[in-house]
């Protein structure tokens, strides 16, 4: 690190934060203008979710089937670039950087859940339930990430892998030189190295076909990432971003104090999540900090399950919140430090990275549809969970947290400090040596092959 340009080090946190730019179907005020009633909340609430409500190109109109179509457009924005952002960015940092400014994707996933959070809760104490602002305004502040998004990109260049990849050096080695602000020597290297990379992949695998990406080395990262990002989901940090207040009813029991302690929750997620990305995300292993991760959170949920279960929650809010469930609240908030220092944001770095320039293409597009898959099902699932487990919900996400612990240690390869087009030339396994992947990997395969 101490190694890179200042100036290439502002850009690449420029760019990687310009390109990561990017719960009110349940206000009463929504209810009314989509004629739904309170037996139906559940299947509401859960359906809000699993439909992309957190997308960037909302309506604000009051005509379901307007509303409903600019859902879908906007499903399609946000769908495409959760693929196209951390490849983008895995491709265009320096290794020294690439965990770090990777995981921008999840930290300002984090700030838009957090204001979110913030501005529901606002509209909720100050807009009349039967004003339609209450919710347009909640869908309408969307727009905001979305132009930076948008504007944003007439600020950065093209990636230089991509134009190398396409035969436009002179274009690639300007954009590698504007990302890394240097014409130095090292930088002609690394120039050549993506180079070298991308023809060795070109004369191996010409004439492309999507049945590849099932076959040998490819299909052990192709289920990687697809693991990977199962794993993220089923942590249970995506149900609790979204449910957050029903969890917590479960805790501190009806009324608005569980809206207040989800909004601190929320803050509580910025703030680890951030302290994680700009201090440790190049200074721990990849493994280290998903085993550990995991593990933590398995510990804290299980505890937590203990707590609710032995001092279930008052069903009328009290004039004080008892000590057992400021345990409990604790408890989450650390889950959720350990979330946001390991399966938020190093699934989107690690899952960019672990594939050649040949399949990273469909790869991270199988791994970031496998994500909304789970997200899909966990966020549909959740409030009927809730409803019918309660305090066992968060059993089952500390036991989920355990097999990722497992999965993590005998499966995933340590991709911490290694160039893109070493980890692609490499064996894809969890414990081996150096020259047992070298020796073993595609590189030897297509030398036999040949």
């Amino acid at each position: 690190m101490k190694d890179l340009v200042t100036l290439g080090k502002v850009r690449a946190y420029w760019l990687g934060s310009v390109v990561c730019f990017g719960g009110v179907l349940t206000l009463d005020s929504f209810r009314d203008d989509y004629r739904y009633g309170s037996a139906g909340a559940t299947r509401v609430s859960s359906l809000s979710c699993s439909s992309l409500v957190l997308s960037s190109r909302p309506s604000t109109l009051t005509h379901s089937p307007a509303f409903y179509v600019a859902r879908v457009i906007a499903g399609l924005g946000l769908g495409a670039s959760t693929v196209v952002v951390p490849m983008y960015n895995s491709e265009m940092m320096p290794k020294e950087m690439r965990g770090q400014v990777g995981s921008f994707f999840q930290w300002f996933f984090t700030l838009g859940i957090f204001i979110s959070y913030w501005v529901d809760y606002e509209v909720a104490k100050n807009i009349s339930d039967t004003n339609p602002s209450q919710w347009q305004i909640p869908i309408g502040l969307q727009l905001l990430p979305a132009g930076i998004l948008g504007l944003g990109m007439f600020t950065v260049p093209e990636s230089a892998r991509w134009l190398t990849k396409k035969g436009r050096h002179d274009e690639a080695w300007t954009s590698l030189q504007w990302i890394r602000a240097d014409s130095s020597q090292a930088t002609v290297d690394e120039m050549e190295e993506i180079r070298v990379g991308v023809v060795a992949e070109a004369r191996a695998t010409e004439g492309f076909q999507f049945k590849e990406l099932f076959q040998g080395e490819n299909f052990k990262r192709v289920l990687a990432a697809f693991a990977v990002f199962t794993a993220q989901q089923a942590t249970g940090a995506t149900a609790f971003a979204y449910f957050g207040p029903q969890y917590f009813k479960l805790i501190v029991g009806s009324g608005d104090r569980s809206l207040l302690v989800t909004a601190i929750f929320g803050a509580v997620k910025v703030v680890a999540c951030g302290i994680f990305v700009l201090f440790f995300a190049e200074r721990l292993s990849r493994r280290q900090v998903l085993i550990g991760g995991a593990v933590f959170m398995s510990a804290c949920q299980i505890v937590t399950a203990a707590v609710v279960k032995s001092f279930p929650a008052p069903e009328e809010q009290q004039a004080t919140v008892s000590p057992p469930a400021i345990a409990t609240i604790a408890l989450i908030y650390l889950f959720v430090v350990a979330y946001n220092f390991s399966w938020g944001p190093m699934p989107w770095p690690y899952v960019s990275e672990i594939f050649s320039p040949r399949i990273r293409e469909s790869g991270v597009a199988i791994g970031v549809a496998s994500q909304w898959l789970w997200n899909f099902v966990f966020s549909l699932t959740a409030p009927y969970m809730i409803a019918s487990l309660g305090w066992g919900t968060f059993l089952v996400w500390g036991i989920f947290d355990l097999v990722i612990a497992g999965f993590t240690f005998f499966l995933l390869k340590e991709t911490r400090g290694l160039s893109l087009e070493h980890i692609a030339q490499s064996r894809f396994k969890a414990h081996s040596t150096p020259s047992e992947e070298w020796e073993e990997g595609p590189v030897k395969d297509m030398a036999r092959s040949g």
